[in-house]
């Protein structure tokens, strides 16, 4: 019998990420890359290390296949562990069936297997896809002396924007009393996060009867959650007001990036408990060219700069070549823009080619959107690309292919 863990966690990273278009069409949103040099799921692992858990579960099932590859045996996060670790949790052939995660409830409730493995008295539960840096252990201690059933993280929001989250009404000890998922009329304003502690035995017994409801939709805030509510169990609301975004749309994704450049960053706090670990290639240093323009701007290593870049974030081994503008947009690694092109309010995955002359987006004042470049798409010498455009493999098809001006 392996030695018993106090807590683990589990992270989920299953899902599609449809509202990022063309940059998840061939990669998990966790995987995306973010900040010039980070992945969008460093940002929990770090936490994680960084709160002393040292045993996470990451469920993986759309588009696995790079996010495995990124985070391999998790020795950058210091998740390297014989015992325990971080371990890859896609869904198997079972005993009775083998089948696809129905919902964020049901991943969890087809791997309690691997929980009960490390025999926890308290199971963390974490989404992928948000920037934020937290102290979980924090979170965990606040649990146990609330002698907590379920603690789950809130942010206060705007009232304008509540009806997008799942809300919490609580009293003045932060004991929550209602939960309403997307209420169009909501009457607080306190946001679930996404990041939940159960204690163990609490958590196995109300998944293990929302496995048997019909009706249920397999969900944490749909139907575990006020399940639990319904049962008078002790739950608990643990108040967040650092920085937190869900990079889940291309504004959001767009706009987490640009608040890296403000002046309070999260990843310009110093000190060792708030470091974002990452995997990142060994490259060169920046080389800015005799003419280049930078200003306002995150430029990663092995970048190559001889035109002009204006607050915009740019991944490794980015090109931008002599009298090449990029404004107000978010560069993926390997990309390489050349002479004379113009990218304006635009994100552009890895391995894209912006020909010579090439126009990309439009001034992010008078944009319509914001314009996306999917991966390894080449855009020809002098092509047209308007704001608001996602561009992707059937679009290259049908319309850059075929030599036409969008």
């Amino acid at each position: 019998m392996f030695r018993k863990k106090e807590c683990i966690a589990m992270l989920l990273a299953g899902g599609q990420g449809s509202r990022l278009y063309a940059l998840t069409e061939k990669t998990a949103k966790p995987a995306v890359s973010f900040g010039g040099k980070y992945r969008i799921i460093d940002f929990t692992l770090s936490n994680c290390v960084n709160s002393g858990i040292d045993t996470v579960g990451v469920l993986t099932q759309y588009q696995p296949l790079v996010l495995n590859e990124y985070i391999g045996n998790g020795q950058p996060w210091d998740l390297d562990r014989t015992y325990g670790g971080v371990k890859i949790l896609p869904p198997y052939q079972g005993k009775k069936k083998a089948d696809w995660y129905s919902g964020t409830a049901n991943a969890i409730y087809q791997n309690m297997n691997f929980i009960d493995r490390y025999n926890p008295e308290f199971v963390l539960i974490l989404s992928g896809d948000h920037i934020y840096q937290m102290r979980y252990d924090t979170m965990l201690a606040f649990h146990k002396v609330m002698n907590a059933d379920c603690t789950i993280a809130v942010i206060n929001v705007p009232i304008k924007e509540a009806s997008r989250f799942g809300i919490m009404s609580a009293d003045e000890n932060g004991r929550i009393y209602k939960f309403s998922e997307k209420p169009k009329k909501p009457d607080s304003t306190l946001a679930s996060m996404g990041i939940y502690i159960f204690s163990k035995d609490k958590l196995a017994k109300y998944l293990e009867e929302d496995e048997k409801n019909p009706n249920s939709s397999k969900d944490f805030g749909k139907d575990v959650i006020p399940a639990m509510l319904a049962g008078g169990e002790r739950m608990f609301a643990y108040p967040f007001s650092g920085y937190w975004k869900d990079v889940g749309t291309i504004e959001s994704y767009w706009e987490a990036n640009m608040d890296l450049m403000k002046e309070n960053s999260l990843l310009k706090f110093e000190g060792k408990e708030r470091r974002v670990f990452s995997r990142t290639n060994a490259e060169p240093p920046q080389y800015i060219g005799k003419d280049a323009q930078i200003k306002d701007s995150i430029i990663t290593e092995g970048c190559e700069i001889n035109g002009t870049v204006e607050n915009s974030v740019l991944s490794e081994g980015v090109i931008v070549e002599e009298g090449a503008t990029v404004r107000d947009s978010v560069i993926m690694n390997g990309v390489t823009i050349k002479k004379n092109a113009k990218v304006e309010y635009t994100i552009i995955d890895s391995g894209v080619v912006i020909g010579s002359g090439a126009s990309i987006g439009a001034d992010k004042e008078n944009a319509k959107g914001i314009t996306v470049i999917g991966s390894g798409i080449a855009i020809d010498d002098g092509k047209v690309i308007a704001d608001g455009e996602m561009v992707n493999d059937a679009y290259y098809e049908e319309k850059l292919k075929g030599d036409m001006t969008v």
